[in-house]
């Protein structure tokens, strides 16, 4: 159920965000619900890394719905107040009005200095006029109350967010442990530390890095796995996000690259697209945290700019095992980026705040990621 939900509830949140933020902090709720339940779920089922991966995407997707629904709430609780604050003086005198009447005693409305014609024209003129009076001040009325509803739903929202970064941080920390209980996995070669700190200071390239990657390797199981080239184009993006640059386009600083930079969320999950060997994981050049995949043999997947990286060098991977996350809106390493509603979230109007860089190798040579992944829509 959890799963469903982080298919489809972030874009239902969207949708329903702009013209009701309560149908999609309702939506955004509900989701948050399903991962809490998932994630209670989680210590019975079999595969218990695969289980708080799905429950780690799962609030992913309804974190981010109900950072939606917050930041309509705000969008729209900014427009009625500045409709009201523009209309003040016309307020004013509304209440003005309103405050007169209702303080002169009854008798003394029914009396005019012109005598009874007077006062026969004078009520008629404060019959026509009334019902307008009422009107405006009945539509005064509803605009203060939805100004109201819409703080208190802000509030509840928050509440609601607050309860679901938490149980967030439960479940990245109990897939964080159970990854580093798990025994079950097959290890096709175990890692020569010295040669790997030698590749890495010699390293002046991601190429030369990749290159030499067989040097680490001590007693490697001969063969490979059974390999991807029948999901050419299909293979699932790493992480729930959305292509921000493609391969060859340039950056702010006109830096051109041969893989794509993926925008994610704070503290979004990074996973195998497939069964895989692990090559090498770690700190790389000035790429931050990388992490090198062999699907099969001469094929290399390349994920770089996470914050913490998972598994262990040389190990096969199922497919969707997590490999790492991406870092926080605060400080790196730390969950000090779980402010409720960051400031820039409401701001900017988008929670993808952290990059991912994705490359793709074949026979050493970069193809474009395009190729081999899904890219065909935002993720």
């Amino acid at each position: 159920m959890a799963l469903l939900w982080a298919a489809g509830g972030p874009a239902q949140a969207q949708d329903a965000a702009p013209n009701d933020p309560a149908a999609a902090a309702r939506i955004a709720a509900e989701m948050l619900g399903e991962a809490t339940h998932a994630l209670d779920e989680a210590d019975g089922a079999a595969s218990r890394v695969k289980a708080l991966t799905q429950t780690v995407r799962a609030f992913e997707a309804g974190l981010r719905a109900m950072r939606v629904g917050l930041r309509g709430a705000a969008i729209q609780e900014q427009a009625v107040a500045g409709d009201l604050a523009s209309r003040e003086e016309e307020i004013a005198q509304l209440l003005g009005v309103l405050s007169s009447i209702g303080a002169t005693p009854g008798p003394v409305t029914l009396l005019h200095p012109a005598g009874p014609v007077g006062t026969a024209r004078s009520g008629m003129i404060l019959a026509d006029v009334t019902p307008a009076l009422n009107a405006r001040a009945a539509q005064l009325r509803a605009r203060l109350e939805e100004l109201s509803a819409l703080r208190a739903l802000q509030q509840s929202a928050a509440d609601t967010l607050a309860e679901g970064l938490a149980s967030a941080q439960a479940a990245r920390a109990a897939l964080s442990q159970a990854i580093a209980d798990r025994t079950d996995l097959p290890r096709r070669f175990t890692e020569d530390p010295v040669k790997t700190a030698l590749l890495i200071a010699s390293a002046e390239s991601l190429d030369g890095f990749a290159s030499g990657l067989s040097q680490i390797a001590v007693d490697e199981t001969p063969g490979s796995l059974p390999g991807i080239e029948d999901r050419k184009g299909q293979l699932p993006l790493p992480v729930q996000g959305r292509i921000l640059r493609r391969a060859g386009e340039a950056d702010a600083a006109g830096i051109t690259r041969p893989g794509i930079v993926m925008a994610a969320p704070p503290r979004a999950v990074v996973t195998t697209p497939a069964a895989a060997t692990l090559r090498y994981h770690g700190p790389l050049l000035d790429y931050g945290n990388v992490a090198i995949l062999e699907p099969q043999a001469g094929i290399l997947l390349v994920f770089a700019g996470m914050d913490v990286v998972y598994g262990q060098i040389g190990q096969v991977l199922p497919g969707g095992s997590p490999v790492g996350l991406m870092a926080g809106v605060g400080r790196s390493g730390t969950d000090n980026d779980d402010e409720i509603v960051p400031s820039e979230l409401l701001e900017a109007a988008t929670e993808w705040t952290q990059t991912l860089y994705i490359e793709v190798r074949q026979d050493n040579t970069a193809v474009d990621p395009a190729l081999w992944f899904k890219t065909d829509k935002d993720e």
